[in-house]
């Protein structure tokens, strides 16, 4: 979802565009990405690829270490060897959900879960073998080509489909298409830093983000099964909150990003259109 985002913003501003499936590259492979580099030679590296299934990952550790670490290392490495700018995604897992307000980068991560901890290491050692990388923390991202319970939920209820909405968990929803352009201005800013990304507003619940939707298309809200997140039993435990906000961006000159209800709305709107 974000690499296809971020691949279509990126070309329609005339970048000369490099992009690779993991059938075509594998990034826990070391030796494939010198190779690719060695091709390339490419001036910016933007890492979308990543172990996402937060639930699989519980049970398919080394997986998920190896998309998420180790390939992230490879990365930086290659990008080290080859001068390239660095960027690469992490995510608000990384933190533990105990604060109540936004987590900023003043915040010492606690991850809960193995995916949240992969992300970490993959943080880590990003900035262990490339002291230029640049780590973009983000999350309840939703958009075109998405799966993930926000990029569907408007499919499910123009089903008609009844479906659980957790009012209790919380988060600041990010539209890809947004996230996309803020990674392309972070490689060309160059600077080596954490930044939290996310559109801006006040964070939201599952339940808050699923009645949005239900408004912005005339959907019925009593399809909405108003649940606690205990109640889920998932195998990953998820922090209660996630919302992040960015105590660089502004700095170095990067306007915050649209509400989130609004790219909400331009998400929708597009499907509408379709």
């Amino acid at each position: 979802m974000v690499a296809r985002a971020t691949i279509k913003h990126c070309q329609a501003i005339g970048d000369d565009v490099s992009a690779f499936t993991r059938q075509e590259l594998d990034i826990s492979n070391g030796e494939q990405v010198f190779e690719v580099f060695a091709r390339e030679k490419p001036d910016a590296v933007i890492n979308c690829a990543a172990y996402t299934n937060v639930d699989g990952a519980e049970t398919n550790q080394d997986l998920c270490f190896a998309a998420n670490a180790v390939g992230v290392e490879n990365l930086a490495l290659a990008s080290k060897k080859y001068e390239s700018a660095f960027v690469t995604i992490s995510t608000d897992y990384v933190f533990d959900g105990a604060k109540e307000e936004f987590y900023t980068q003043r915040d010492t991560p606690n991850p809960q879960s193995v995916y949240g901890k992969s992300k970490l290491e993959g943080e880590i050692r990003a900035r262990n073998a490339y002291a230029r990388s640049i780590i973009v923390r983000s999350g309840w991202i939703f958009g075109d080509d998405g799966t993930n319970f926000l990029s569907v939920m408007h499919e499910l209820l123009a089903d008609r489909k009844q479906i659980k909405a957790i009012y209790d968990a919380y988060g600041t929803p990010t539209f890809a298409e947004d996230l996309a352009t803020r990674l392309r201005e972070l490689a060309e800013l160059d600077m080596p830093c954490i930044f939290h990304v996310t559109n801006s507003g006040s964070g939201a619940s599952y339940e808050e983000f699923a009645r949005k939707v239900c408004e912005i298309k005339g959907f019925d809200k009593n399809l909405l099964d108003s649940v606690s997140n205990n109640t889920l039993k998932r195998p990953a435990p998820r922090p209660k909150n996630s919302r992040l906000a960015c105590l660089f961006s502004q700095k170095f000159g990067l306007s915050p990003l649209p509400n989130w209800e609004k790219a909400l709305e331009v998400f929708l709107k597009v499907k509408r259109q379709k």
